[in-house]
């Protein structure tokens, strides 16, 4: 899984036209932290067809705030620059993150 900070983010996502899977999520959040691991397994079982970053936007917070990530945790696919499909916290589930990986593959 990439790791995203606000130094890498141009370069890795928006000026990349790879279908990039992106896990926002911050410090102190404790639903981020519950599926993170989730998030990790899926990277590894999925990561020969999806690129897969995470950006803790307590340390890159005007840059979330400019993806327009107002809730915590967000995943969202980009694919050439484009923020498309995301899912916020209350959507997020396991069913939920694995039928938007199988729809972006």
């Amino acid at each position: 899984m990439i790791e995203l900070d606000k130094y890498n983010f141009q370069a890795e996502i928006l000026d990349n036209p790879a279908r990039t899977l992106v896990f926002f999520s911050g410090d102190g959040c404790v639903p981020c932290e519950a599926i993170k691991p989730f998030v990790i397994e899926c990277s590894e079982k999925y990561g020969d067809k999806l690129r897969f970053a995470k950006l803790n936007t307590s340390k890159a917070r005007r840059l979330s705030m400019a993806q327009k990530v107002m809730g915590l945790p967000t995943i969202a696919i980009y694919e050439g620059g484009q923020k498309g499909e995301t899912i916020t916290k209350d959507g997020m589930n396991e069913a939920a993150i694995v039928a938007l990986i199988e729809k972006n593959i």
